[in-house]
C-alpha cells in the first residue's frame, strides 16, 4: 500500500512537471522570441505653426543699368571712374567718330547726288524725255537715301553713353582704345536712392510656396553687424533659375540712413505669415541622421517586425525633432532599443514611451 502511494505520488510530480514544461513552451513560443529585441514605442505627434526661413544674399539696387553703345567701335573717351556719382543724362563715354563721321558724310553727299537724279528726270518726264517708271525709280532713290542719311545720323548720335539714371558707376568693364562690340557692357550704374536697395535671395520651392508679397523679414549686414534692418519681400520669381534650381526674390529694405552699397552680404529671417503641418518625435528615435536627411524604425502590419524608413528633419527642438516628410500616416515610431535593430528585425514591444 505504502510503495502504491510513492509510485502515485510520483507519477503526479511527473505529470504536473510535464504540462509546466508544456505551458512554458506554450508561453514561450506565443510571445517570446530568442532572437527579439525588446524596444519602446513613442506615439508621433501632430503640430502646425509658422515657422521662419533663413536665407542669406547680396544687397542691390531695383534701379540698375548696364550701359553700352548701340554700334560697335573704338571707345574715343571715357570721362567717369567706378565708384563716381552721376547724374541722369550724363555723358559717361564716347566712341571715335573718326568712320562715324564719315558714314555721315557719305550718307549726305548721297542725298545730293539722289535729288540731282530725281530732279533731271523730273525734267525729262515733263518734256516727254523719260518714262513714268524712270521718274518713279528716281524718286525711290531719292527717298533710299534719305533714309540712310537718317540711320547714319542716328548712329552717330548714339555713338556716346549718357547715363539713364542717377546713381553711382559701380562697375567700369572697357578703357579707352578698346574695340567693343555693339551692345557690349561698358559701364554698370546702380541707384543710390534709400528707396531702391533690396536684397535678392534664393529659396527652396517649399519656402516659395509659404512666402506672399508683404511678408516681413529682418536683415543682417556684415557691415553694420550690430544693426539690424526691417525688411519687407515685394517680389516672388515665379520660375526657377535653372543653374542652381532655386527661387529668387526680392526683399526691400529699409537702410536707417545708413550707407549701402551693391554686394554688401546680407542674412534675411523670413518670417511667413503661413503655417506649415509637422510630425514631432522624440530626438533618440532618429538614426543615422546626415544634414536634413534621417531614418526611423515603425512597426510592420504585423506588429512583431520593424522597417526603417528615410524623413525629413525640419528642425530639433530640445528632446522633440520636428518632421517635414516621411511620416504621413506613421502613428508610432521605436524609440529605447532601435540602436541595436536592423531592417525586417523581429522585435518585443515593452511598453509606449
Amino acid at each position: 500500500m505504502k510503495n502504491g502511494l510513492i509510485i502515485g505520488a510520483g507519477l503526479l510530480m511527473v505529470l504536473l512537471a510535464c504540462s509546466q514544461k508544456k505551458e512554458a513552451k506554450i508561453e514561450k513560443s506565443v510571445f517570446a522570441d530568442d532572437d527579439a529585441i525588446p524596444v519602446h514605442l513613442a506615439k508621433v505627434q501632430r503640430m502646425t505653426r509658422a515657422e521662419p526661413i533663413f536665407a542669406s544674399g547680396m544687397v542691390a539696387s531695383t534701379e540698375e543699368a548696364r550701359m553700352s553703345f548701340k554700334l560697335g567701335g573704338i571707345i574715343g573717351k571715357i570721362y567717369v571712374e567706378e565708384g563716381q556719382t552721376v547724374g541722369k543724362g550724363q555723358l559717361l563715354a564716347t566712341l571715335d567718330l573718326t568712320e562715324i563721321n564719315a558714314q555721315v558724310s557719305q550718307a549726305r553727299y548721297g542725298v545730293e547726288k539722289s535729288e540731282r537724279d530725281f530732279r533731271r528726270v523730273q525734267n525729262m518726264y515733263t518734256d516727254t524725255a523719260a518714262t513714268l517708271e524712270q521718274l518713279q525709280n528716281a524718286t525711290t532713290g531719292r527717298d533710299v537715301a534719305q533714309q540712310n542719311l537718317t540711320i547714319a545720323q542716328f548712329n552717330q548720335s548714339y555713338a556716346q553713353i549718357r547715363s539713364a539714371i542717377s546713381g553711382t558707376i559701380t562697375k567700369k568693364m572697357a578703357n579707352e582704345g578698346e574695340l567693343v562690340g555693339p551692345g557690349s557692357p561698358v559701364f554698370a550704374v546702380s541707384s543710390n536712392q534709400k528707396s531702391h536697395w533690396v536684397v535678392r535671395v534664393g529659396i527652396t520651392d517649399k519656402d516659395w510656396t509659404r512666402l506672399k508679397i508683404g511678408d516681413r523679414a529682418e536683415v543682417l549686414l556684415d557691415a553694420y553687424a550690430e544693426e539690424s534692418f526691417a525688411g519687407t519681400v515685394t517680389e516672388l520669381s515665379p520660375v526657377a533659375d535653372p543653374m542652381n534650381k532655386l527661387y529668387e526674390i526680392e526683399v526691400k529694405i529699409n537702410p536707417n540712413s545708413r550707407k549701402l552699397a551693391p554686394g554688401m552680404f546680407a542674412k534675411l529671417t523670413l518670417n511667413s505669415t503661413q503655417s506649415r503641418a509637422y510630425e514631432v518625435v522624440p530626438i533618440e528615435a532618429i538614426l543615422e541622421g546626415s544634414g536634413k536627411d534621417a531614418f526611423v524604425f515603425v512597426l510592420d502590419d504585423s506588429r512583431k517586425k520593424v522597417k526603417k524608413i528615410p524623413v525629413r528633419v525640419g528642425y530639433i527642438e530640445g528632446s522633440k525633432v520636428l518632421i517635414t516628410s516621411g511620416l504621413d500616416g506613421i502613428g508610432e515610431v521605436v524609440t529605447g532599443g532601435s540602436a541595436f535593430l536592423s531592417d525586417g528585425g523581429t522585435v518585443l514591444v515593452k511598453k509606449h514611451n
